[in-house]
């Protein structure tokens, strides 16, 4: 082990939660800052000077209308003067935010191939390798996707729960890096953890995504005023077609994952399937995640039901990767803790 890289490896590890720190804070005030100051204003901030916002034709670029007309402003209103300035600010803050995210990757995506290079092998190991790839591929599926569509709306939502994840890598779940037990020591591991990751990175972003769903499908079903914070996301319908989209992306890979896992358990401990918690936990998921598409394409099931049974799928994940690792004993018991 190369103890130099491993260190090397926490020091941007602790950078990349400093630099994200500052891209969440900049997201939030994007979302304060980028909309007039008046209630009752979002159809303001999606109409431009041009004509009307494209945010239905554009399910996820949305918020690049919203973004891009949030400085419009009636004429006979006397805050319109002031408007435009407050939501100048909050575009600035959304470059930065953006900025400041790319960054914060780059300095993870470095962490995670340091924390490899230190031990000469692929960096997933144990639980905090694995938080910390999967946290990257979070990060790094975002930042991509912003390329191709304005997703400042969504930056606050996604740089949260990745700095969470982060901060209990570090503190709670961290390992010293080490060589591989024997059982691991196979090919498999990076087949198997990488597209496991992969889906993962995926199903978190669209269990986000969902939950947004929800909320903006919570204030246009009864005709709420929106919160000003939410002003700038898609409409419900869209969000929730972006949600589908994605998990009909990761559920497939998910489901390549616990075919190679068993596999790689037919190599390793003879059987391909040993009711093992954790094979256990990886079939719920699949089977959870199943029973949402199924409802998704289901008539007479309502779009808010199938969009709970996304949510509980992720909380599955979650359930998988923390109680599971750490406190159920059985052949997948590889969390380092």
């Amino acid at each position: 082990m190369n103890a130099t890289l491993a260190h090397y490896a926490n020091y941007s590890i602790y950078s990349a939660i400093v630099v994200l720190t500052l891209s969440m804070l900049a997201y939030a005030a994007y979302l304060a800052r980028a909309v007039p100051a008046r209630a009752g204003d979002r159809e303001r901030v999606l109409v431009g000077a041009g004509g009307v916002a494209s945010q239905s034709a554009s399910p996820v670029g949305a918020g690049s209308t919203s973004a891009g007309s949030s400085s419009a402003t009636d004429p006979g209103d006397d805050e319109g003067a002031s408007a435009g300035e407050p939501a100048a600010y909050g575009q600035k803050m959304g470059r930065i935010a953006g900025n400041f995210a790319w960054l914060g990757t780059l300095l993870l995506g470095a962490a995670v191939v340091l924390r490899g290079l230190s031990v000469q092998r692929a960096p997933f190991g144990n639980l905090f390798e694995f938080v910390s790839a999967a946290s990257l591929a979070v990060m790094l599926a975002f930042c991509l996707w912003s390329q191709r569509r304005d997703l400042r709306w969504l930056g606050v939502f996604v740089v949260t729960p990745v700095l969470l994840l982060l901060l209990l890598a570090t503190q709670v779940l961290y390992t010293q890096a080490a060589a591989l037990m024997p059982a691991l020591q196979s090919y498999w591991l990076t087949i198997h953890v990488t597209v496991a990751i992969i889906s993962v990175g995926i199903f978190t972003l669209a269990g986000i995504v969902t939950a947004l769903y929800l909320v903006m499908d919570h204030y246009e079903r009864r005709g709420a005023e929106l919160p000003r914070w939410a002003r700038l996301l898609p409409r419900a319908a869209d969000l929730e077609r972006t949600s589908y989209s994605m998990h009909i992306v990761a559920f497939p890979l998910w489901t390549f994952t616990v075919m190679a896992g068993a596999i790689w358990a037919r190599q390793a401990w003879a059987s391909y399937w040993n009711w093992d918690p954790k094979e256990v936990w990886s079939f719920v998921i699949w089977v959870v995640y199943a029973a949402y598409l199924h409802a998704r394409a289901t008539t007479g099931i309502t779009r808010q039901k199938a969009a709970w049974i996304a949510l509980a799928g992720l909380t599955c994940i979650v359930v998988n990767y923390t109680i599971v690792n750490v406190y159920f004993v059985g052949q997948h018991s590889y969390s380092g803790l």
